[in-house]
């Protein structure tokens, strides 16, 4: 089954944060935390234990929130220390959604040729 979520920015949350919070202590945190207007993109939160997650929304008369949980293993934080978040694409997230390291996978590049021999 694919999942495809877009949205013009898509912001991970590097802090776990407690799980208890639903749509408005989230939108809450975005906004005071992130100084972001949580209607512009999407917003990924980890739990503690990194095998949950909670996806935030705006879907045009509404915020939307989705939750996964890894049944196995765990999910990739933010390694950047220093950022209160770090800014992903649709593809990162699709990795970050199936479990994958997406932070390892996000340096890997597309090799091209011109010349084969």
């Amino acid at each position: 089954m694919q999942l495809t979520l877009s949205a013009p920015k898509i912001w991970f949350y590097r802090n776990a944060i407690d799980f208890r919070k639903s749509i408005d202590g989230l939108v809450c945190l975005i906004h005071s935390q992130m100084n972001i207007n949580p209607a512009e993109g999407i917003f990924i939160f980890l739990n503690h234990g990194k095998d949950k997650l909670k996806i935030l929304a705006w879907h045009g008369n509404g915020f939307v929130l989705l939750y996964k949980r890894l049944e196995k293993g765990k999910f990739t934080a933010v390694s950047d220390q220093n950022a209160q978040s770090v800014t992903l694409d649709e593809k990162e997230l699709s990795w970050l959604l199936a479990g994958l390291d997406w932070h390892k996978m996000r340096q890997w590049n597309t090799l091209t040729y011109d010349d084969y021999y």
